[in-house]
């Protein structure tokens, strides 16, 4: 039986989530310049940022390549719809592939933060890799722009994108799923702790009480 025949038991699957679980709780934290910082507190630093930016006029620019741009979409979806938050995704096909084909790909992003980015914005800038050259470029642009920078990376600890913003999530894994499913988890938290849509069990406990 080839290995994509093969079909996976319980004891597989609970490995599996153990794992993400522990990539999650061990998210790597940190600024520019690479001092570390506390998950909680970075979220709540992400939180207020957001929240500051969208009362100021501004709003929040997510960019990423595939699985990832497809977490920037999301995340402006739910950041606009649920959030309040005024907040886009740089994924328009006809954008990437007219900015692509007479800019060079590595400039698709770029090319827009220079265009739309306004002093006061933040830039959440994903990428597993933290290797691609669009999203180091944008974070480039963002900067110039006078942007704040969220960076969400994975791979290897040394990747240049985790070096270049204010704060930088980054999940210790070469596992594709795995840092994507943590990007996603760890924007969501972002999102459902300003909304309020989650409650520790402690907290809810205490107010019951």
């Amino acid at each position: 039986m080839s290995k994509f025949e093969a079909r996976v038991n319980s004891q597989g699957i609970d490995s599996y989530f153990a794992t993400l679980t522990r990539h999650l709780a061990q998210t790597v934290v940190t600024s520019k310049v690479g001092d570390s910082f506390e998950l909680a507190d970075s979220i709540n630093d992400v939180i207020t940022a957001a929240r500051d930016a969208h009362s100021k006029g501004n709003k929040l620019i997510f960019v990423g390549n595939g699985g990832s741009a497809s977490i920037a979409s999301h995340m402006a979806t739910d950041y606009s719809k649920n959030g309040n938050i005024r907040a886009l995704a740089l994924n328009d096909g006809a954008m990437l592939t007219c900015l692509g084909n007479d800019l060079g790909y590595d400039k698709v992003f770029a090319k827009q933060i220079q265009l739309y980015a306004q002093d006061g914005d933040v830039v959440i800038a994903i990428s597993s890799s933290g290797r691609s050259a669009n999203i180091l470029n944008a974070v480039e642009a963002a900067r110039a722009a006078k942007c704040m920078v969220i960076t969400l990376s994975g791979f290897t600890i040394d990747n240049p994108l985790r070096g270049l913003g204010d704060i930088n999530f980054y999940i210790a894994s070469d596992c594709y799923g795995f840092v994507e499913i943590g990007h996603l988890t760890i924007c969501h938290a972002i999102l459902d702790f300003a909304c309020g849509a989650f409650v520790p069990v402690g907290v809810a406990a205490t107010t019951a009480a």
